[in-house]
C-alpha cells in the first residue's frame, strides 16, 4: 500500500484526474481541500489546520486516512471521524476508511498560520 505523508499543499487539483502518480497527487490535493471543511466545533478550526490528519494510504479503489484527536476522549470524536470519512469518500470517489493514529496531539502539529492565530509560535 502506497503511503503519503502530510506535506504542504502544492496547488489546486484539476477536475479530471490524469492517470498514474499524477492522479494520486490530484486526488490527494482534492482530499486535502475537502478535509478543510471538517471543523472541530470546540476549537473552530479544521482538522487540517489542527494537524489531526496524519497520513493517507492509497490503493486503486480505496483511501485510508489516519488521524488523531486533540484529546483521547474528545466528545466530538465520533462525529469528526465520520465527517472525515464522508468527505474523503466524496472527494476521491473511492471507498474511504479512517484509522485512529496512536500519537498524542500537540499544538506543534498545527499548521504554521493556525498556530500563530492561536498565539502559539513554534
Amino acid at each position: 500500500m502506497a503511503e503519503s505523508k502530510i506535506k504542504p499543499e502544492s496547488g489546486n487539483a484539476a477536475e479530471e484526474a490524469p492517470s498514474g502518480a499524477a492522479a494520486n497527487l490530484d486526488a490527494e490535493n482534492r482530499l486535502r481541500e475537502a478535509l478543510r471543511e471538517v471543523y472541530d466545533p470546540e476549537l473552530g478550526m479544521s482538522v487540517m489546520e489542527l494537524g489531526l490528519v496524519r497520513k493517507f494510504d492509497w490503493t486503486p479503489d480505496k483511501v485510508e486516512v489516519t488521524m488523531i484527536l486533540t484529546t483521547p476522549f474528545c466528545p466530538y470524536g465520533p462525529s469528526l471521524i465520520e465527517q472525515v470519512r464522508q468527505k474523503a469518500q466524496e472527494a476521491t470517489q473511492r471507498t474511504a476508511t479512517v484509522t485512529m493514529g496512536l500519537e498524542m496531539w500537540d499544538p506543534s502539529m498545527m499548521e504554521d498560520q493556525a498556530a500563530a492565530n492561536w498565539g502559539l509560535y513554534y
